[in-house]
C-alpha cells in the first residue's frame, strides 16, 4: 500500500489533469450505469473526506487548496447531474445508487423525497451557504485591513531583536498566505450558493422531461410515466445534494475556525470543559423540565442527569489541577535560588546600548499598543527612513522608564550618555510657526525641542484654531518622534562601528565584489574605512553609494592614509549626492562665497603638524568670519533661500570645522564637488 502510494506520489499533476479531463468527458460522453454508480459513490466519499479534513486542520491557512478543490467537486457534481439527466431522459434508467436513493431512502414516497430534497436545498442555499459566504467575505476584508498592522509589529519585533530575520519572513509569508485564502474563499463561497441553485433546476428538468419522454416517446402511462421518472429524479437530487451539504458544511467550518493551534475537537472539548458549571446548571434546569405535566419524564432525567454527572466529573478534574499546579509553585518557591555569579553581573552592568530613548512614567502609554500608543512601529519606521536616507545600519533603539525623569520628560541616550532631553505637556498639542502664520494663540510658550523653533502648547479644541491661522500642529507623540529623529541623524557617525562597516561591506561585495577585493584589506583597513565613513557621515552627507567612496578612498590610499583626506576625495566624487538637495527648481545653487584675500588668509593659517592639519587663526579675525557669515545666511534665509558656502578643497574642512558650533546647518562644499551643469548664484561674498 505504501509503495503504492509512494508511485501516485510521483504522478500528482498527471491524476489533478486527469479528474479535470474526465470532468469535460462526463459532460459530452454517455456514461454506462456501472460507471456512474462509482463516480456518484466517489462523489459522496470525497465530500465526506473534505468534511473530515476541515475538522482536523489546526489552521485555516494549511487547508489553503481548498478553494480550488471546492470548485472541482462542484463541476464533478454537475458533470454527474448531466450524466444522470442523459442516462434518464435516454434509457429511463440511472444506475442502481441512483434507484436505490429512490426507493430505500425515501420509501418510495415521490411526496415525502421531494420534501426531503428541498429540505436539504433550503438548509444548504439558506442557511449553511449564506453563513458560510458573509463569514468568508467578512473574513476577507478584515485580514486585507489588518494586514499593514501586522507587517508592523513583525518589523517592529524584527528591530526589537525579538526575532530573526527567517523568523520574520516566514511570519510575513503566513500573513500573505493568510490573505490570498480569505480572497479566495470569498469568491469560492459562490460556487456553493450556484451549485445549489443549479440542483433544484437539473431536478425540475428531470421530473418534467422524464414524464414528458415516457408518455410521448416510451408510450407509457401517465400515472406509471410520473411514478418512474419521479423516483429516479428526487433520488438524483438527493444524490447530488447529499455531497453539495457536506461541501457546504466544510466551507462553514474551515471559514470560521479560529483560535489556537488545535483541531476543532480539541478545541471544542478544551474550551468547554474550562467552563465546568455551565453543564451543571444545564443538568438541573433539563431535570426542571421532567417536571412540567404533559412532558416525557425519562428522556429529560436522563440527558439532564448526564450533564450533571460531567459537570461534576469537570469540576473534580479542574480542583485537581489547580492543586497540583499549586503544588508546583510552592516547590519552585521552597528550591533555593539558582546563585548568579559575579562575573555574569558584571556582564550585565557593561552592557551598553547604542541608541536609548528614557521616558517618565506620564508617557508610558505611548509604548502601550494597548491603549493606542504606537511609539514602537513610529520609531522602528525612523530607523528604515534614516537608514534609506544615509546608507547606514541603525542600531535598534531601547525604549524604557526612568525614575529620575519627571512625569513628561523622556531623553535621548547615545552610547550611554544622554545627549538631549525634552518634555511634553499632557493633554496639549504643540503648534509651530512656519512662517507665514497670521494672528497669535492663547497658549503656553516653548522651543520645539528638536529645530529650536518658537511654538505654543495648546490645548486639543485649539487645533482647529491654530491650523486656521497657519499654524503646523503636531501632536506629543509626533514632537517626541520629530527630536529622536534628528538625534539619531546628528549622531549617525557615532553611532557606526566596526562591526557595522563590514556588514556594509559584506552587502556591497555581493554586487561590487571587484572593488572591494582590490581595496580592502590591501590598501585600506575596515577601521580606516570606518573613519572615512564617519567623516562623512559627521557632515550630514549620505554613504548609500559606498562603492564610489570605497573607490575614491582606494585611488587615494597609495598616496595618504590620512581618513580626512580621503574623505575629502571621496566627497568628490560624491558630488552630485551632495549638493542636489541643496538646487532649486532651476538646478541652480544658491552661494556664499569668500573674498579671495580672506580665502588666502585661511589657507596660510592651516599649520601642518605630525597629527594633521589644523586651523591656526588669529582668534579675532576667525570670529569676524564667522559673524558675518552668520549675518549672510540669516539674509538668504529670510529671503526663503538655502545656502552653501562654497570654497576651495584646501580650505573647506578647516572652515566647517570653524563655523560648525555657530552654524550647523550651513554645508559647506568645495569648487570641484559641484557637477557640470549646475548652476551657481552668488548671493554673498564674505569679505576680509
Amino acid at each position: 500500500m505504501t509503495n503504492m502510494l509512494n508511485k501516485m506520489g510521483k504522478y500528482t499533476d498527471l491524476i489533478g489533469a486527469a479528474v479535470v479531463v474526465l470532468v469535460v468527458v462526463m459532460l459530452i460522453v454517455p456514461l454506462p450505469s456501472w460507471l456512474l454508480d462509482l463516480m456518484i459513490t466517489l462523489n459522496i466519499s470525497c465530500a465526506l473526506a473534505i468534511v473530515v479534513v476541515t475538522l482536523y486542520v489546526k489552521k485555516a491557512v494549511e487547508f489553503s487548496v481548498f478553494p480550488s478543490l471546492l470548485l472541482i467537486t462542484t463541476l464533478f457534481r454537475l458533470a454527474i447531474n448531466i450524466s444522470v439527466t442523459r442516462l434518464v431522459l435516454l434509457h429511463g434508467d440511472a444506475g442502481h445508487v441512483v434507484e436505490a436513493f429512490g426507493k430505500f431512502v425515501i420509501g418510495g414516497n415521490i411526496v415525502v423525497g421531494l420534501v426531503i430534497f428541498l429540505i436539504l436545498v433550503i438548509i444548504q442555499f439558506m442557511v449553511v451557504t449564506a453563513g458560510a459566504g458573509r463569514v468568508a467575505e467578512v473574513g476577507a476584508r478584515f485580514t486585507l485591513d489588518a494586514m499593514p498592522g501586522k507587517q508592523m509589529a513583525i518589523d517592529a519585533d524584527l528591530n526589537a531583536g525579538q526575532i530573526t530575520e527567517d523568523e520574520a519572513r516566514k511570519r510575513r509569508k503566513e500573513i500573505a498566505e493568510e490573505a490570498d485564502f480569505y480572497g479566495a474563499m470569498d469568491g469560492a463561497s459562490k460556487f456553493v450558493k450556484g451549485d445549489a441553485m443549479a440542483g433544484v433546476v437539473i431536478t425540475l428538468i428531470n421530473l418534467i422531461g422524464g414524464i414528458v419522454i415516457g408518455v410521448m416517446m416510451q408510450k407509457r402511462e401517465f400515472g406509471d410515466a410520473v411514478q418512474h421518472f419521479s423516483l429516479l429524479s428526487v433520488g438524483d437530487g438527493l444524490c447530488a445534494q447529499i455531497p453539495a451539504l457536506l461541501i457546504s458544511v466544510a466551507t462553514g467550518i474551515i471559514v470560521t475556525r479560529s483560535g489556537d493551534d488545535k483541531d476543532l475537537g480539541n478545541q471544542v472539548v478544551g474550551q468547554i470543559s474550562k467552563q465546568h458549571r455551565a453543564p451543571m446548571v444545564a443538568g438541573v434546569v433539563i431535570c426542571f423540565f421532567a417536571l412540567i405535566p404533559g412532558l416525557p419524564k425519562i428522556p429529560f432525567l436522563v440527558i439532564g442527569g448526564l450533564f450533571i454527572y460531567a459537570g461534576r466529573r469537570l469540576t473534580k478534574t479542574a480542583a485537581t489541577e489547580l492543586a497540583a499546579a499549586e503544588a508546583a509553585k510552592v516547590d519552585a518557591a521552597a528550591l533555593p535560588a539558582a546563585p548568579v555569579a559575579p562575573r555574569d553581573q558584571v556582564a550585565e552592568a557593561l552592557n551598553l546600548d547604542p541608541l536609548e530613548l528614557c521616558i517618565g512614567f506620564g508617557l508610558v502609554p505611548l509604548v502601550d499598543g494597548s491603549a493606542g500608543g504606537s511609539l514602537l512601529q513610529r520609531v522602528s519606521a525612523v530607523r528604515r527612513q534614516i537608514a534609506a536616507e544615509v546608507g547606514t545600519i541603525i542600531p535598534s533603539v531601547r525604549i524604557h522608564d526612568e525614575l529620575g525623569l519627571q512625569s513628561h520628560e523622556y531623553s535621548v541616550k547615545v552610547r550611554g550618555t544622554e545627549v538631549t532631553r525634552g518634555q511634553i505637556m499632557a493633554g496639549h498639542q504643540l503648534a509651530l510657526d512656519p512662517g507665514d502664520a497670521f494672528g497669535t494663540l492663547d497658549g503656553i510658550p516653548t522651543t520645539d525641542p528638536a529645530y529650536g523653533m518658537a511654538a505654543v502648547w495648546i490645548t486639543d479644541a485649539q487645533r482647529a484654531e491654530a491650523e486656521a491661522l497657519g499654524y503646523t500642529v503636531v501632536d506629543a507623540e509626533s514632537v517626541v518622534v520629530t527630536h529622536l529623529t534628528e538625534t539619531i541623524r546628528r549622531h549617525t557617525a557615532d553611532l557606526l562601528t566596526r562591526q557595522d562597516v563590514r556588514m556594509l561591506i559584506e552587502s556591497l561585495k555581493e554586487h561590487n565584489q571587484a572593488v572591494v577585493e582590490e581595496v580592502i584589506p590591501d590598501l585600506l583597513s575596515v577601521g580606516e574605512l570606518q573613519r572615512v565613513l564617519q567623516a562623512l557621515l559627521r557632515e550630514g552627507v549620505s554613504i548609500r553609494d559606498l562603492g564610489a567612496i570605497v573607490e575614491a578612498s582606494g585611488d587615494r590610499a597609495r598616496v595618504t592614509r590620512d581618513p580626512e583626506l580621503l574623505a575629502e576625495y571621496a566627497r568628490q566624487a560624491l558630488g552630485r549626492t551632495i549638493v542636489s538637495p541643496y538646487l532649486d527648481a532651476e538646478r541652480t545653487l544658491r552661494a556664499i562665497t569668500l573674498d579671495p584675500t580672506l580665502e588666502q588668509e585661511v589657507s596660510d593659517s592651516i599649520a601642518q603638524t605630525p597629527d594633521g592639519e589644523y586651523l591656526a587663526m588669529d582668534p579675532s579675525r576667525a570670529q569676524a568670519l564667522v559673524h558675518q557669515l552668520s549675518n549672510h545666511v540669516e539674509q538668504a534665509v529670510s529671503r526663503g533661500r538655502r545656502p552653501v558656502l562654497i570654497c576651495s578643497s584646501r580650505v573647506r574642512r578647516h572652515l566647517r570645522r570653524l563655523c560648525e558650533q555657530a552654524l550647523p546647518q550651513l554645508s559647506v562644499c568645495a569648487y570641484n564637488e559641484i557637477a557640470p551643469g549646475i548652476g551657481v548664484e552668488t548671493i554673498g561674498v564674505v569679505n576680509a
